[in-house]
């Protein structure tokens, strides 16, 4: 029986179970409970395994080196669930500690399996919305990868803390604007788009937009940040003409 298929009582009672269990683990420095959770085929119980360590991490300073000690040794597991759900493990600890858990992103990044990858990118999108200093500084230092798809995956990841703030992460963007491979590309136009739908967003982008270089990537933008309008309808500050007529009345350059 999958945790969705159980009453809301039982799964409070589950995850209750989950977060206890790992403590107890975690006290007594052995991790049998653990990586059991940790390679569960159900999403939803590696899920909360993360969760309550990201909360123990928060709440319990003397157990943050064992915790960090427990993610490196888990972090080695042919299992690749096991790696993924340390990178989200990972990940929630990050949301105001980064330093400590910055190298599993630097080897998440690499891992043979996509899923430990994509974890990456959540943790990326996560971390970046409530701590984004150090998240930003590091997505930088990757914006020009030689492995297209890793420059693809840190532009996508940084796209959650610009929904809000688009010029926190606009400078960056900015860097990829020449990339000249298709699937980078598409993903720059993509994530312009997604950060130009909200209240006082699209003046923000518009405005940076009007200094970059790459003209034909603009125009493209231009046109995503206008398709996004009516994609995203039921949630943009501004209907799709609206969206249109401002562009037209601010960017001397779109048809």
């Amino acid at each position: 029986m999958g945790f969705y298929d159980l009453s809301k009582t039982e799964r409070l009672n589950v995850v209750a179970e989950i977060s206890s269990n790992i403590l107890n683990d975690l006290k007594a420095a052995q991790f049998e409970n653990i990586i059991t959770y940790f390679k569960d085929e159900d999403t939803y119980i590696r899920k909360s395994a993360y969760l309550s360590i990201g909360r123990i991490y928060g709440t319990h300073a003397n157990l943050r080196a064992r915790v960090i000690d427990m993610l490196e040794k888990l972090f080695l597991d042919a299992d690749f669930k096991v790696r993924q759900t340390v990178i989200n493990a990972a990940g929630e600890i990050g949301k105001s500690d980064f330093d400590s858990v910055k190298s599993f992103f630097d080897r998440g990044l690499f891992d043979e399996h996509h899923s430990p990858r994509n974890a990456v990118i959540g943790s990326i999108k996560k971390m970046g919305e409530v701590n984004p200093v150090p998240v930003l500084n590091w997505a930088k230092l990757y914006l020009h990868h030689e492995d297209k798809e890793i420059r693809r995956e840190i532009c996508h990841g940084i796209e959650l803390r610009g929904r809000k703030h688009p010029n926190d992460i606009l400078p960056l963007l900015q860097e990829l604007q020449h990339d000249k491979t298709s699937r980078v590309r598409k993903t720059l136009v993509h994530v312009i788009g997604q950060i130009a739908y909200k209240k006082g967003c699209i003046e923000k982008v518009v405005e940076h937009l009007k200094c970059w270089e790459n003209k034909e990537l603009v125009a493209d933008a231009l046109e995503e940040i206008i398709d996004v309008h009516e994609r995203y309808k039921d949630f943009a500050v501004l209907t799709q003409e609206q969206a249109r007529q401002y562009i037209l009345d601010n960017f001397n350059s779109i048809d």
